[in-house]
């Protein structure tokens, strides 16, 4: 089960698909979180989600909020995805300890072995605010985070 709105988003440190190490911590007291879980690159729900907030990246990267997307990818395919589909944003690996990030969140399917696709917007203090998971076929609406965001 997803953790819930208002409980302390737990921290993390995963590699990125240009290999820098990137916390949640890093944000905190900065910027709000877009948090999005998504079970593997190069698939097609996967890809049109990603492209749909690379399309939209302005909202969801500034001065104010950060877009951080994780999937159970090793970091050399999530490089390659990314220059593929011109994804800018960070990309992160959860592949060991595999799905450790996905399991803390509550968005981990152990008998798929990757992530569902699991949103979290997290306030500066690293608190979340809003969620919304969704099974492994069924893409989220990119309209409703937008939304969530000017409330948070």
């Amino acid at each position: 089960m997803a953790i819930e709105v208002g409980t302390k988003a737990p921290d993390f440190k995963l590699k990125s698909q240009h290999g820098e190490t990137v916390s949640l911590s890093d944000y905190q007291g900065k910027k709000k979180v877009v948090l999005l879980f998504y079970p593997f690159a190069f698939t097609g729900v996967c890809t049109g989600e990603l492209c749909a907030l690379r399309d939209e990246l302005p909202s969801f990267v500034n001065d104010d909020v950060q877009l951080l997307a994780v999937s159970n990818d090793s970091p050399f395919a999530l490089r390659v995805f990314a220059e593929q589909e011109g994804l800018e944003y960070p990309l992160l690996s959860d592949f060991w300890p595999h799905g450790e990030a996905s399991r803390a969140f509550g968005v981990f399917d152990e008998e798929k072995g990757c992530a569902v696709r699991g949103t979290f917007i997290l306030d500066t203090e690293g608190v979340v605010r809003w969620s919304v998971v969704n099974n492994i076929p069924d893409a989220r609406d990119l309209n409703e985070y937008l939304k969530a965001l000017e409330t948070v």
